[in-house]
């Protein structure tokens, strides 16, 4: 991974508010060129600092029902649980953590039935020993 100076995070944050800016735009906000902005994501890019750029659909157009679900697991099964859960379609993405829980899922499922299934669904795999499962109700916050 490549360095990255104050100038480079001045960017990154202008792409994080809007990834489909004019890289002129850019260029005009940063005081800087427009050539210069460009050899600076072009380095971000081929770095792997900017992984991509992507389209966020809104919660309301993602629809269905958004939940924590947190998992406790016997450590030597992590492998197992986190091919079961990668073969869920209702599972967003994935996350180690510290504590009392070994990972934090996202789901999203289309109705309170349909999530229901999926939490048996993660309960019943091998090495599972407890799930917790947070229901989003509201979004307050979302930076992305």
């Amino acid at each position: 991974m490549t360095e990255r100076d104050p100038t480079d995070a001045r960017l990154i944050a202008l792409l994080s508010e809007n990834a489909r800016a004019p890289v002129a735009h850019l260029a005009q906000r940063l005081g800087l060129a427009r050539s210069t902005v460009q050899a600076r994501l072009d380095r971000l890019e081929r770095s792997g600092v900017i992984a991509g750029y992507t389209l966020r659909l809104s919660p309301q157009a993602r629809g269905g029902i958004c939940a924590t679900v947190l998992v406790q697991m016997t450590p030597a099964r992590q492998a197992a649980v986190l091919a079961g859960l990668k073969r869920l379609p209702e599972v967003e993405t994935v996350h180690t953590t510290s504590g009392r829980f070994d990972l934090a899922c996202r789901l999203r499922a289309d109705t309170t039935e349909a999530l229901d299934a999926t939490l048996d669904r993660i309960g019943a795999f091998d090495g599972v020993k407890a799930t917790e499962a947070l229901i989003h109700l509201s979004t307050r916050i979302d930076r992305g």
